[in-house]
């Protein structure tokens, strides 16, 4: 174990990610997106294998089975992590690797795999499960002249009705 938490701390500290180490071997950090902005990830290395867990989305207010199926589907195309949800229905990235495969090149693709899944589903989760949420924020925003910057990427549906996803 003591070989794999070395390997860790030494490639967050190259890559000049800010991480915390709570306990040996247990490694949090946030990696930064677009879409969004920030996703928590949290490393934990133990006796047989690196786990890997990466909070993506809050449980969805609506349409779960959409959103469920949606996640499993997307999970048949993606490298290493794969879609979970805990106990609450909060969505997840999460992975396991073999303590033989921790070495710097493979972290980075596996940071990578979450970083982008994180960030190129973040949008969709949140028009399949969050979309009648959105819809009254952005007319609340309109009526009230407030920015709706942050909703851009939903101008499309938001403006012409549409069902988000369709």
């Amino acid at each position: 174990m003591t070989d794999g938490v070395d390997v860790v701390r030494q490639y967050l500290t190259e890559a000049e990610i800010e991480f915390e180490e709570s306990a040996p071997g247990v490694f949090s950090f946030s990696l930064p997106g677009e879409k969004k902005l920030q996703t928590a990830v949290r490393l934990d290395v133990g006796g047989h294998a690196l786990g890997v867990h990466a909070f993506v989305c809050r449980r969805p207010d609506e349409n779960h089975e959409r959103v469920w199926r949606w996640l499993l589907e997307r999970n048949l195309k993606m490298y290493a992590v794969s879609f979970a949800l805990d106990h609450h229905g909060d969505i997840y990235l999460d992975a396991r690797l073999p303590l033989s495969a921790v070495e710097p090149d493979e972290l980075d693709r596996l940071l990578g795999a979450v970083l982008s899944q994180a960030d190129e589903s973040f949008n969709a989760i949140l028009e399949l499960g969050f979309a009648s949420s959105i819809r009254k924020e952005w007319e609340w925003r309109r009526l009230r002249g407030e920015s709706t910057a942050n909703l851009e990427a939903f101008r499309g549906w938001l403006e012409t009705g549409e069902e988000p996803g369709a």
